[in-house]
């Protein structure tokens, strides 16, 4: 009885391998939001690392966390790296490409827990006295995200951190544009 519980369980680890080894090699989060402010007001708020404090997700999650930057105030070249609790980890962002108004790309490397190189966008499309602001996150998967992948997505674990920051940011833009 106990080989055949053995086996069973070693045939449902060696199935699951091998699903997860089909998951796709790449992944993709995106959200995005319509704010009424001006796009150079919005693009501000993105392209200057220092300001990130007042509307991104994880700031809330460790007010402790301690942060470090480099190079440029904003634009690209600039740095930012952070340390914090177990809910933000360690990492550092630096803007591989900045076009006013229009795009922010960013070199995204995660060191603590796990270590990972991703490219996150900000992309900026005026409409009046609108921005449609749209965030994304890229990135291959490794194996071992492939296999976190059949329980949990990476749009599941960030993109609802994306849709509160583009909240934040909407609601601290839109607040400037009142004042």
């Amino acid at each position: 009885m106990l080989k055949k519980i053995l086996l069973g369980v070693v045939v449902v680890i060696c199935l699951l391998l091998i699903v997860a080894s089909f998951q796709p090699s790449a992944f993709r989060v995106e959200r995005s939001t319509q704010i009424t402010a001006p796009v150079a007001g919005v693009f501000a708020e993105v392209n200057d690392f220092h300001k990130w404090k007042a509307w991104s997700p994880w700031a809330k999650l460790d007010p402790a966390m301690t942060e470090t930057f480099e190079g440029p105030s904003s634009g690209v070249g600039a740095v930012y790296s952070w340390t914090g609790n177990s809910k933000v980890g360690a990492g550092r962002m630096t803007i591989a490409e900045s076009r006013p108004d229009e795009l922010m790309r960013i070199k995204l490397e995660f060191l603590k827990p796990f270590q990972a190189s991703n490219t996150a966008e900000f992309s900026f499309k005026p409409a009046g006295q609108e921005t449609l602001v749209t965030w994304s996150m890229t990135g291959q998967n490794n194996f071992m995200f492939k296999a976190v992948g059949l329980f949990m997505s990476m749009d599941k674990m960030v993109g609802g951190d994306f849709e509160k920051g583009l909240a934040s940011l909407k609601l601290l833009s839109e607040t400037q544009v009142k004042k």
